[in-house]
């Protein structure tokens, strides 16, 4: 990406130290590589979506970073309240529209604590949880631009 590309596609009041960038590449078939920060992942669609199944799809890895993103900050409040990690799972259940356009309708995520997780700290830990970064992000939906580049 051009740097006068990055900064048309750039919302306007972001400045340019804190915009973070990744690009996507095409592998072959419909697998794609996401390069970020020295870090790649593929996506893929399943052989009866015409792909090869090598990989999630990018709507899985949508769920997946919601599900991360709730593990990661329940993780952080059982670390900062000296309370074991080990056992700490995220679930998530997710639905798509059947009409157009194409959309995930519902998304359910389910923390389960680790172990012996003290009843007590049940709402801190769901309050933590629900307001991880993706969440919110969800529930305040960015600006978002589609472009082409010259």
């Amino acid at each position: 990406m051009t740097s006068s590309a990055s900064k048309t596609m750039s919302p306007t009041h972001v400045p340019e130290t804190d915009v973070h960038r990744l690009e996507v590449t095409h592998v072959a078939g419909d697998a794609y590589d996401v390069h970020v920060r020295g870090h790649r992942i593929q996506v893929d669609q399943p052989t009866e979506a015409g792909g090869t199944d090598t990989a999630p799809t990018p709507t899985e890895l949508f769920a997946a970073s919601l599900a991360t993103c709730v593990a990661f900050y329940a993780g952080r409040y059982l670390h900062r309240h000296g309370l074991p990690r080990a056992g700490l799972r995220v679930r998530v259940e997710y639905g798509m529209a059947t009409d157009r356009p194409a959309r995930i309708t519902f998304v359910r995520v389910a923390v389960v604590p680790p172990p012996e997780f003290p009843e007590q700290r049940r709402a801190a830990l769901l309050a933590v949880a629900s307001h991880c970064t993706i969440h919110n992000t969800l529930d305040q939906p960015p600006e978002v631009a589609i472009g082409l580049e010259p």
